[in-house]
């Protein structure tokens, strides 16, 4: 076992013959359901035509999930399972009724992720781990070979033991909940409505706000009017829009117009609609992300390196100790051609020179030369 965790290429998991895959990740976090997408991404191009089910906690992952043609099975464990004996047992004697190819836990440190994969029936059982650590599994990984981004580290797990090892260069697939054209057709005229009067005096761009979040990620009111009035005053033709967060309250005194649902999924098509939405670390940051938008992350507490956006168009910024008016101007350092300085001096936008102004200054020219 020592050789296979240390080799990937030795005893390797086989590229055919993997039709049945099933992912073990029992979490009701919003944002830990989006970082397994580059997962189900992952598993699409190692073992196409395979079919893969996903073993979540509550009822978010089928939301998420909705739209991925390779996913067959979300099993949505009630949360607190054990204080819903009959539904949780019965749940788990339904998933282990099915033999898998392949068993994943792509977890770091999860006692009931690791229980399940060990459960339930599988030809092989991959996750992180040292050799020692290895009953019931058939392949585990070094926790040290894993990348440091959350989104990451399960990809690098199903790559490292694939065979033959096909993954040279290969980036990392982005955070996506694959929105359909239809849902962001319908985010993009929400959109519309919410800011029909902005858009009426040419809007710049749009931004979204989110400025929700648990414990001490989330940033003080007072921290957001200064951040955002810094904005508003350098660049007063961008137009604002907050993204109400799920208890149904603005969280900036419902000064800008504001969008609310209890959909993930409506909720990110409308985010899809902007040209940049700017949120602390939390869930909705990831669902931006997911949803394809340009994505500013705000970090005061947890690492940028694990959590944050990462992909062309994204960015985050370690916020400690940073007033709202410094953030502001980073971002909009960050992204110059959305937040480009309106109403510059006509002679450094663009210099309205006339016919008469180039002869006069031939005149000048020609008597200084002559005089």
């Amino acid at each position: 076992m020592s050789a296979i965790a240390s080799n990937p290429l030795l005893n390797g998991i086989p590229r055919q013959g993997i039709h049945r895959i099933l992912v073990c990740r029992p979490n009701h976090r919003l944002g830990n359901m989006l970082l397994m997408t580059p997962l189900i991404a992952e598993l699409e191009r190692l073992y196409k035509g395979a079919e893969i089910d996903i073993v979540a906690e509550g009822t978010l992952a089928a939301d998420v999930f909705a739209t991925f043609f390779s996913v067959k099975n979300i099993y949505c464990l009630p949360r607190r399972g054990f204080k819903h004996p009959v539904s949780f047992l019965g749940l788990i004697s339904r998933i282990r009724r099915t033999h898998y190819d392949l068993i994943i836990d792509p977890c770091f440190g999860s006692g009931f992720s690791r229980t399940l994969a060990r459960i339930f029936k599988g030809r092989y059982k991959l996750g992180f781990g040292e050799p020692e650590a290895s009953a019931s599994f058939t392949h585990l990984v070094p926790q040290t070979m894993a990348p440091s981004h959350m989104a990451q580290r399960p990809v690098a797990l199903v790559r490292w033991h694939a065979s033959p090892a096909q993954q040279e260069g290969q980036g990392f697939p982005m955070m996506d909940i694959r929105l359909t054209d239809g849902e962001r057709a319908c985010g993009k005229a929400v959109l519309r409505e919410l800011l029909a009067e902005q858009l009426q005096h040419q809007a710049r761009c749009t931004i979204g706000i989110f400025a929700d979040a648990t414990g001490n990620k989330r940033y003080p009111q007072a921290w957001w009017d200064e951040f955002l009035a810094t904005l508003e005053e350098q660049s007063p033709e961008c137009a604002l829009v907050e993204i109400v967060p799920m208890q149904g309250r603005s969280m900036l005194g419902s000064r800008w117009p504001s969008y609310y649902s209890t959909s993930i999924r409506r909720m990110g098509a409308v985010m899809s609609a902007v040209d940049l939405m700017i949120s602390a670390d939390c869930g909705v940051m990831h669902l931006a992300v997911a949803s394809q938008v340009p994505t500013m992350g705000l970090f005061s507490v947890t690492d940028a390196k694990t959590y944050g956006p990462y992909g062309s168009r994204n960015s985050s910024l370690r916020t400690r100790n940073m007033s709202g008016q410094e953030v502001a101007r980073h971002v909009m350092r960050t992204f110059p051609d959305l937040f480009a300085a309106p109403g510059l001096p006509l002679k450094e936008a663009s210099p309205a020179t006339t016919l008469a102004d180039v002869v006069e200054l031939a005149g000048r020219i020609q008597s200084a030369l002559g005089s």
